[in-house]
């Protein structure tokens, strides 16, 4: 392990930085992939905003199944390296990508060959929407293999603490999908007018190149040296991937599935709250993908020094964590509040759709802040091999949004009821998650004498 790659040593406020920065940089790439294409299919036209975002559901539940070897790559990699156990890194990096090339294949099978009843569901009762979002569905199916496999080997840089290489490689991806959409939505100059499959084409060709960049990438780093992916796979290590991960499978799954049964509550308000709720979730990412990122980067720190033993760097950065975090999910809350009109008009310039969002993106505001501890704690839970906490918290409050969305839907705040529920939710899990930890912490025999004031940060 290079010195770089070392988060064992060191200045932990730096040490934090240097890995988060790339990783949230990683994760703002991954907004702009989503806010592209909304930008360009929301000239089309609301209804193909609702159908790009009708058939996104199905790929935002993609993330339940690469969570799994996603997480274990993640933590076994990271925990392996703070031991300076580079054999063991390479056998979690083996079997997290046999695992995750077998779920894509399963995966796309499935959502091709259910399609018609997989959009059918939320009962959007307009044809041409209907068959947008079939057609988006299919293309982007055609093309997932890339989709499930880049964010395992991001997860592998980060966890081996070399985040800037999956930053620059997801980068040239954004790039490509950039310079594709305009052109294959709108059809400019010789290429033909594509509007909704044309944002999917553009998706899966970006994807396809990150793809190619990363495994030519591989070649060069000794996390990946000797690797043979047509070996037979160990069931110890499968079993152990599956552990760390499926927790979080469970409830990033559970989160889509409780997100479209709402998606479906939102439908009887017309098309419009649809396109609105998409396009304001792909803003209120701005701060939901910078705390995913730095969830990412709190789980290798934690993993690395976990491995290490070093539980006085272990308490410490996660202190250090959370103060960075609560300091952007302030800014977040002051920009969705103050600044709602000319973010979300970015994306759609019709008036109706305006007025919408503006009340969606001042009501999840103010649970912004809550949101940023609660990704920056599971991080923190991820890196010590406790996934089951974070996803307990995450379960139980996602799957009360839909029975205070309808209970809050049915009084005088009508649609904004549900707005309520999803931002109430956000800030209870904030609040019982950290809680928890910090609980743990106080229990824990390697930590329980320890001060925050009496730690360097070193």
């Amino acid at each position: 392990m290079t010195k770089t790659n070392n988060l064992t040593e060191g200045n932990i406020l730096e040490a934090l930085f240097k890995l988060a920065i790339p990783i949230m940089g990683t994760s703002f790439v991954q907004i702009a992939y989503n806010m592209t294409d909304m930008i360009w299919v929301g000239r089309v036209g609301s209804r193909a905003v609702a159908a790009v975002g009708t058939a996104g559901f199905f790929t935002w539940l993609a993330m339940a199944f690469i969570l799994i070897p996603k997480i274990g790559a993640e933590v076994g990699v990271a925990q392996s390296i703070g031991k300076e156990d580079m054999d063991e890194a390479k056998v979690y990096v083996k079997h997290s990508i046999q695992i995750i090339i077998c779920l894509a294949i399963f995966y796309a099978f499935i959502l091709i060959t259910f399609r018609k009843p997989l959009i059918g569901f939320f009962n959007l009762g307009e044809e041409d929407i209907i068959n947008n979002a079939i057609t988006y569905l299919v293309i982007i199916s055609c093309g997932l293999v890339f989709y499930f496999i880049n964010p395992v080997f991001t997860a592998i840089f980060n966890g081996y603490g070399e985040s800037k290489t999956p930053f620059i490689i997801n980068t040239v991806g954004l790039i490509v999908n950039i310079i594709l959409d305009p052109l294959l939505i709108l059809g400019i100059g010789p290429f033909p007018r594509l509007e909704v499959a044309g944002a999917a084409i553009a998706t899966v060709i970006a994807q396809a190149t990150v793809t190619i960049i990363f495994i030519t990438r591989t070649r060069k780093t000794e996390l990946f040296s000797g690797l043979n992916l047509l070996r037979c796979p160990d069931m110890t290590h499968i079993r152990k991937i599956v552990k760390l991960g499926l927790p979080v499978s469970l409830q990033s799954g559970l989160f889509t599935i409780f997100a479209m049964v709402i998606a479906r509550i939102i439908a009887q308000w017309g098309p419009i709250p649809i396109a609105v709720q998409k396009v304001g979730s792909q803003i209120e990412a701005v701060s939901w993908m910078t705390a995913g990122g730095f969830q990412t980067a709190m789980s290798a720190f934690v993993g690395q020094n976990y491995g290490a033993k070093k539980w006085p760097r272990v308490f410490r950065g996660y202190f250090v964590g959370i103060t960075i975090m609560s300091i952007i999910g302030i800014f977040t809350t002051g920009l969705l509040i103050f600044a709602a009109r000319p973010l979300f008009s970015i994306f759609i310039p019709e008036e109706e759709s305006i007025r919408y969002g503006i009340v969606y993106l001042r009501i999840l505001g103010l649970s912004q802040l809550f949101m940023c501890i609660e990704s920056t704690t599971a991080g923190a839970f991820n890196g010590l091999g406790k996934t089951i906490p974070p996803s307990i918290v995450g379960i139980l409050f996602n799957g009360l949004r839909i029975p205070a969305a309808l209970i809050l839907s049915s009084t005088s705040l009508g649609l904004n009821g549900v707005w309520w529920a999803i931002s109430i939710s956000s800030i209870f899990k904030g609040i019982v998650l950290s809680t928890w930890y910090i609980v743990m912490l106080k229990r824990n025999p390697e930590t329980k004498g320890l001060k925050l004031l009496s730690l360097k940060l070193n």
